[in-house]
């Protein structure tokens, strides 16, 4: 009968700095590309946006950072040209900053 070890074998063939490399490899490789929105996507937006803030309504925010794309729930509070950016105040009344560049989709909720 052979008395094989299995995986444990192979773990001392790579250096601490290879497997570094080969996670860092594979972060690089699930992150997602960021779609880039026409005009007609952005004027839609625009006006769910004005449309929720002046019913109170929540929204259902897509935004890309970090290379993945991530939800957030709540009510546009304000839209502050000058930074080009958008406060949302979510169930918890937290207040988030969305960049108008890092927004992807907005759905009424």
């Amino acid at each position: 009968m052979l008395c094989d070890r299995g995986t444990m074998k192979w773990q001392g063939m790579f250096m601490t700095e290879h497997v570094k490399l080969l996670r860092e490899m594979d972060w690089d490789n699930r992150k997602k590309a960021k779609p880039e929105l026409d005009e007609q996507q952005l004027e839609l937006m625009e006006e769910t946006i004005c449309e929720a803030m002046a019913e109170n309504l929540d929204l259902c925010f897509t935004y890309f950072s970090h290379g993945d794309f991530h939800l957030l729930i709540g009510k546009a509070h304000y839209i502050d040209p000058y930074k080009k950016e958008l406060r949302i105040v979510d169930f918890h009344n937290e207040v988030h900053k969305l960049k108008f560049e890092d927004l992807v989709d907005v759905k009424k909720g």
